[in-house]
């Protein structure tokens, strides 16, 4: 081949390094934007936190001096505060009555006698238990066992799931004992006492033995306890499949006691372990604040999570003081990061305010009527209305959520696809999916609507939906089948 020199024009877009900060920052959370901040206000010395300051003057504008008090001082101030101890205590009070009491590590002593340090955490020993499996172990070490039925307890404990019941056979279990002196009957003895432990209906097998349990540990004076308890033996497969003719004849009850029956069961909680296991709250703090003022929709960014940033003046004005290169250089790539950071940053919230204008714009139905006055929206509309990219438009959705007086919503939500209507028009998905939920709140529950009977109530409104996409919206709000939801009344 030969080789040789040619001249081409094109266009290229090149990724700068400004271009993918900008881009990164977008696409961050409300709390990875904060850890973002915070670790590059360690990393660069020319950013800090622009906070108001405010000082205490004198009279001639200096900063007044806080006069700080001697040793002395600080010895006669420590003594005026220390209280006298009384000569003679009450005769009915003790010690840790009147003074806080301190026990050394000392003070716990083991089973078998012997001292041994605490390193228990003082502030948890009176905390309730964080399991549902420590709340069982602690009731465990009330209760007399044996090293014997300790054991066999603490496996069965073991294989308890966080909802309370218990998913291992018996004979599983006592084969992991290994000891052939241990026999099934043993077992089942433990288990029944462990199932006398709170909350009622725990270490239950299935729902009816957990019913059951919670039943039986009430009170007796309970009215419809006995029938119940009869019901939840015997004829909780018919329950089940809501066969409330059968089960009427079968118990001999009226409609009316058959309710009051039902209404006690249903009273039971049918996940005991839920009751005690722990759940950690998680809290969403909103990016952007819609508020109505003079019948106007009125954006704002939150401004705790807007955060103000700005370039250091007394690190900045060593840039040109310092004779040495190498720290002057240094000092100039810090000083042009920080600029970079500040307007990545800037941009962030234009950006995320223009977006979010245009969305509340188009979606102001929903804020002033709910749900049902959702309109159709796609990422497309408001990328060409606001001459930006999809891709953009999505960056700026994800994970950020907004503040309105209807709730806190991402801005994910206000995306639906559209349904055609008879009139011409289109019908959000969300507006869909919250007429279903209305039908379905008000229908009469001893007959619920079938998801064909609510694709005929829509098309009769106008909106054209299959059977099988009221069965998936249904699914997606977890609303069940109407076979579920049919009640005696």
């Amino acid at each position: 081949m030969k080789q040789g020199l040619q001249l081409r024009l094109g266009q290229q877009i090149t990724m700068t390094p400004q271009l993918q900060q900008a881009i990164r920052l977008l696409q961050l959370s409300t709390l990875d934007l904060q850890l973002e901040v915070q670790q590059t206000l360690e990393s660069n010395m020319m950013l800090e936190v622009a906070e108001d300051e405010f000082e205490t003057a004198n009279d001639d504008g200096t900063p007044e001096e806080t006069s700080e008090p001697s040793n002395g001082d600080e010895q006669e101030v420590k003594l005026d505060k220390t209280e006298e101890i009384p000569d003679n205590l009450p005769t009915d009070s003790q010690w840790e009555d009147t003074y806080d009491s301190y026990s050394s590590p000392t003070d716990y002593a083991s089973r078998d006698g012997a001292r041994e340090p605490d390193t228990r955490d003082f502030t948890d020993q009176n905390s309730e238990p964080e399991t549902l499996l420590d709340y069982l172990r602690w009731q465990l070490d009330l209760t007399p066992f044996s090293d014997t039925d300790r054991a066999i307890a603490l496996l069965i404990i073991d294989s308890i799931n966080h909802e309370g019941y218990l998913k291992t056979d018996l004979e599983d279990i006592l084969d992991s004992l290994q000891s052939e002196e241990i026999e099934l009957e043993e077992v089942q003895t433990v288990l029944q006492r462990l199932q006398h432990f709170d909350p009622p209906g725990i270490a239950a097998r299935h729902l009816g033995e957990c019913l059951f349990l919670q039943l039986r540990q009430s009170r007796v004076d309970i009215p419809w306890r006995k029938e119940a308890l009869v019901l939840v033996e015997n004829y909780l497969d018919v329950l089940s499949s809501r066969d409330y003719t059968q089960l009427m004849r079968k118990m001999k009850l009226s409609r009316e006691e058959l309710q009051s029956v039902l209404a006690l069961i249903q009273s039971l909680n049918p996940r005991p372990g839920n009751a005690v296991e722990s759940s950690k709250t998680t809290y969403i703090i909103p990016d952007v604040f819609v508020r109505k003022l003079k019948g106007r929709w009125l954006v704002e960014l939150n401004p705790d999570v807007a955060p103000k940033l700005r370039v250091n003046s007394h690190y900045a004005s060593l840039v040109g003081q310092i004779k040495s290169r190498t720290d002057s250089d240094n000092l100039k790539n810090h000083l042009q990061e920080a600029r970079w950071f500040i307007k990545s940053l800037k941009s962030r919230h234009e950006t995320l305010l223009k977006v979010t204008r245009c969305i509340v714009e188009r979606q102001s139905g929903f804020l002033d009527y709910g749900e049902e006055a959702m309109k159709p929206l796609v990422l497309h509309d408001i990328a060409s209305e606001l001459e930006m990219h999809e891709s953009t438009i999505s960056r700026v959705t994800t994970q950020k959520y907004i503040h309105t007086p209807r709730g806190i919503f991402e801005l994910k939500y206000f995306f639906s696809s559209h349904v055609s209507t008879d009139s011409g028009g289109e019908c959000s998905s969300t507006a869909i999916r919250a007429l279903i939920k209305k039908l379905i709140a008000a229908e009469d529950t001893s007959k619920p609507l079938s998801d064909n009977k609510i694709a005929i109530i829509l098309s009769e409104q106008g909106i054209q939906v299959a059977r099988r996409t009221v069965a998936k919206y249904r699914e997606a709000m977890t609303i069940p089948p109407s076979n579920e939801r049919k009640c005696l009344v």
